[in-house]
C-alpha cells in the first residue's frame, strides 16, 4: 500500500552567499597560469637571487618572504612544516614568483620614473602602530624594532618607498577595470537557478528483505579481504621510565589546617545561598514603570512590553541572582513562590518592573563532604613538587652512563615497554600525554634518554629499542570493529540493490512515493542544504532534466531522488542584489588579479629575468638548520 508523502518544503537551510560566491567566481574567472622564463645561473651571489631587468630581488626579502610564508602554513595545519615540505608542496616556487612579481613591477615603477617624495615615506612610517609610543612616533622604537628585524632605517624607508610605488602603479592598471554586466549576469542565473525534487532515503527499515545476520565465516572473509584496515601500523618499541603524580599522591602526608585554610578561602564556592533567575525592564519615570505594570496587571505579557522597547530578553536578563543584588526590589522577587512579576523598584538604570522566572535553591557543600577532593588537589600538588626534584637527579645519572633499569630502580620510577605508533588506537595510556608522543615522534636509534616533564607534572624518559614493523592486528582483539565494518558494507550493497529496484519500479510507471514516506523540496539553489543529505544530492540534481530519476550513492547514504521542476534565478529581492553585489565585487577583484598576473608576465619577458640558483639554494639550506 502507497505511504503518503510528506511535504517538506522548508527543509532546506541556506548557506551564507558570500563564502560560496568566491568559489563560483574563480572557477567561472579561471584563467591559464604564467608563461615560462629563461633562467640563468650566475653561481654563488649573495647580495641577490637575480634580477628582474635593473632591479635586484635582495635575498634577504626572498628569504623572510619564504619564512612569513612557512610560517602561516604551518598555523593553518597546526604543526611546523620543513623546508622539504614546503618545496614538495611548491610554496618556494609560489614565493619565488611572488618577489618576481614584485622585482618586475619596481623595475617598472624605475623605468618611468614614479617615486614618492619623503614626506609621503615619513607620513606612512609614522603611522606604523609598532613605531608608536606614548606621544605619537618614537624614534628610539623606530629603531629597535628595526634592529630586532636586521633592518637598517635607509633599506626599510627604501622598501617603503619602493611598496608605495609600486602600489601607485598596480592602480594605476586596475583601476579603471570594472567587472562586466554578462558576467555578473551569467553567474547570477547559474547561482541563483532553483530546482524542486522528490527525495526517498533508504535505511536498512527501507529493505523488503531483512539482511541475514553476518556468520563468523563471513567475518573471518571480511578481515581477510580487508586486512589493510585491522593492520597496526608501523611503530617504534619505546622503553620508558616513569613517574607520574597520580602514582605517589596517595603516599604524600596530609596538613588538616592546610585543607580548612583552603576550604575556608573558597567558601563561596562551597556555600552558595538561595538565587532567582531574573530579569529587569527599566523605564525612564516612575510613572511609566507603574503604568506597564498595571498593563500586566490587565493582562499584557513581560515580552510584550521588552518588545515595544526594542529589546531583546537577553538585553533585560539579569542571570541568577541574590536577594542582596536585587537590593530594593529582593523582599518582593524572594517573596514569590512562583514565576511572576513585581514593581516597580529602584534600580540603578531606572525604575523597574522584575520577572522572576526560576527559584535556585540554596547549596552547602559541608567541609567534610568537600575533604576528599581538597585532599587529592593537595596530595597531587605535593607529588609534583616529589617529582620536579627528581628532574635533574634522573637527567645526571642518565648522562653519567645510567641505564633506564638502573634509574627505575635507584629513584623509585616505573620501568615499561611500550610499540607507539601515530594516530594508532591501541596505544598505551602514557601516551596521551602531548610530551611522551612529541619525544617518541623524534626518537631515534641511539638518542640518549633525557629526563622530561608532562603536562600534569609527571616525569618520563625513553629510549627507542626496535621498530616494529606493521603487524596485523588477531581477529579477536578486532571481532567489533570488523563486525561494524562487514555490517556497513553489507548494508551499502543491500541499499544499493533496494534503490536500483526502485528505481526500475518508478521508470516503469509506480510512483516514488509507493515506496516509502518521501521528502518533496519545493525549491532549492546550489546554496541550499538538504539535512543528512551529503553534497552529492544537490550536485547530481543541477545536472538531471526534469522527471530524471537518479540513485544518489555516499558513505552512510542513499536514497533516489526524481527532478520535478527547474526554475530560473529570481530577478528581484534583498537576497538578489546581496548576491549580484557579491558576484560583481568578487568577479571584480579575479579580474584585476588576473590583469595583473598578465601585466606582470609582460614586464618580465620585456625587461629579463635572471635567477642565482646558488643563492636561492642557500636560502634553502639555511632554512634546513
Amino acid at each position: 500500500m502507497a505511504k503518503a508523502p510528506v511535504s517538506s518544503d522548508d527543509a532546506p537551510k541556506r548557506k551564507r552567499r558570500g563564502a560560496s560566491v568566491m568559489v563560483w567566481v574563480l572557477m567561472a574567472m579561471l584563467i591559464g597560469g604564467l608563461g615560462g622564463f629563461g633562467v640563468t645561473n650566475f653561481g654563488s651571489g649573495t647580495a641577490s637571487i637575480g634580477t628582474v631587468g635593473d632591479r635586484k630581488i635582495d635575498v634577504n626579502d626572498y628569504a623572510r618572504a619564504l619564512r612569513q610564508a612557512m610560517d602561516a602554513f604551518s598555523k593553518q595545519i597546526g604543526q611546523p612544516v620543513t623546508m622539504q615540505q614546503a618545496q614538495a608542496i611548491g610554496l618556494d616556487r609560489q614565493v619565488l614568483q611572488q618577489v618576481m612579481d614584485r622585482a618586475a613591477l619596481d623595475n617598472e615603477a624605475d623605468r618611468i620614473g614614479l617615486s614618492v617624495g619623503d614626506a609621503t615615506v615619513a607620513s606612512k612610517v609614522s603611522a606604523i602602530p609598532s613605531f608608536q609610543g606614548v606621544d605619537g612616533f618614537d624614534r628610539a622604537a623606530y629603531r629597535e624594532v628595526l634592529r630586532q628585524n636586521n633592518l637598517t632605517e635607509s633599506s626599510f624607508e627604501s622598501g617603503l618607498r619602493a611598496d608605495t610605488a609600486r602600489q601607485l602603479l598596480q592602480t594605476a592598471i586596475t583601476s579603471g577595470l570594472s567587472t562586466p554586466q554578462t558576467l555578473t549576469d551569467t553567474i547570477a542565473a547559474w547561482a541563483g537557478e532553483q530546482r524542486g525534487f522528490t527525495l526517498l532515503r533508504l535505511t536498512e527499515k527501507s529493505l523488503t528483505t531483512p539482511m541475514p545476520p553476518l556468520t563468523d565465516a563471513d567475518l573471518q572473509a571480511y578481515y581477510t579481504a580487508h586486512i589493510d584496515a585491522f593492520t597496526r601500523p608501523e611503530a617504534k618499541r619505546i622503553s620508558y621510565v616513569a613517574l607520574l603524580p597520580e602514582t605517589i599522591a596517595k603516599d604524600m602526608p596530609l596538613d588538616e589546617a592546610a585543607l580548612k585554610a583552603t576550604y575556608v578561602s573558597r567558601l563561596s564556592t562551597y556555600i552558595i545561598p538561595e538565587k532567582r533567575l531574573v530579569e529587569r525592564l527599566a523605564f525612564g519615570t516612575d510613572a511609566e514603570a507603574a503604568a506597564a505594570k498595571a498593563r500586566i496587571d490587565a493582562g499584557t505579557s513581560f515580552d510584550d512590553l521588552v518588545k515595544e522597547r526594542n529589546l531583546s530578553l537577553e538585553d533585560v536578563d539579569m542571570g541568577d541572582v541574590s536577594q542582596k543584588e536585587l537590593a530594593e526590589a529582593g523582599a518582593a522577587v524572594f517573596a514569590l513562590k512562583d514565576p511572576g512579576v513585581v514593581g516597580p523598584f529602584p534600580s540603578p538604570i531606572g525604575p523597574a518592573l522584575f520577572r522572576m522566572n526560576a527559584i535556585l535553591t540554596a547549596q552547602e557543600t559541608t567541609y567534610e563532604q568537600a575533604k576528599p577532593d581538597l585532599a587529592l588537589e593537595q596530595q597531587l600538588e605535593a607529588a609534583r613538587k616529589v617529582i620536579a626534584d627528581k628532574v635533574e637527579v634522573v637527567d645526571d645519572a642518565l648522562a653519567g652512563g645510567a641505564t633506564l633499569e638502573d634509574v627505575a630502580k635507584e629513584q623509585g620510577l616505573t620501568l615499561a615497554t611500550t610499540d607507539f605508533a601515530p594516530g594508532a588506537d591501541d596505544n598505551d595510556p602514557i601516551t596521551n600525554y602531548q610530551g611522551f608522543r612529541d619525544t617518541a615522534a623524534k626518537l631515534a636509534e641511539g638518542d640518549f634518554p633525557e629526563a622530561i616533564l608532562l603536562d600534569d607534572g609527571g616525569l618520563v624518559a625513553m629510549e627507542l629499542t626496535s621498530t616494529v614493523p606493521p603487524t596485523a592486528i588477531p581477529f579477536d582483539k578486532v571481532k567489533e570493529k570488523v563486525t561494524t565494518a562487514a555490517h556497513d558494507a553489507a548494508l551499502t550493497k543491500a541499499l544499493s540493490d533496494e534503490a536500483t529496484r526502485i528505481k526500475a519500479g518508478v521508470e516503469a510507471g509506480a510512483s516514488l512515493g509507493s515506496f516509502g514516506i518521501v521528502t518533496r523540496i519545493a525549491k532549492i539553489d546550489r546554496q541550499g542544504v538538504v539535512k543528512d543529505a551529503p553534497p552529492a544530492l544537490l550536485e547530481a540534481v543541477f545536472k538531471m532534466a526534469p522527471d530524471d530519476l537518479q540513485v544518489i550513492e555516499a558513505p552512510g547514504y542513499t536514497a533516489v531522488v526524481q527532478l520535478n521542476s527547474i526554475s530560473p534565478a529570481p530577478t528581484t529581492g534583498d537576497d538578489v542584489t546581496a548576491l549580484r553585489d557579491a558576484i560583481s565585487v568578487n568577479a571584480g577583484r579575479a579580474i584585476s588579479d588576473d590583469v595583473m598576473k598578465l601585466y606582470t608576465t609582460a614586464l618580465t619577458t620585456s625587461a629579463g629575468i635572471t635567477l642565482d640558483q646558488a643563492a636561492i639554494s642557500a636560502v634553502h639550506t639555511q632554512m634546513n638548520n
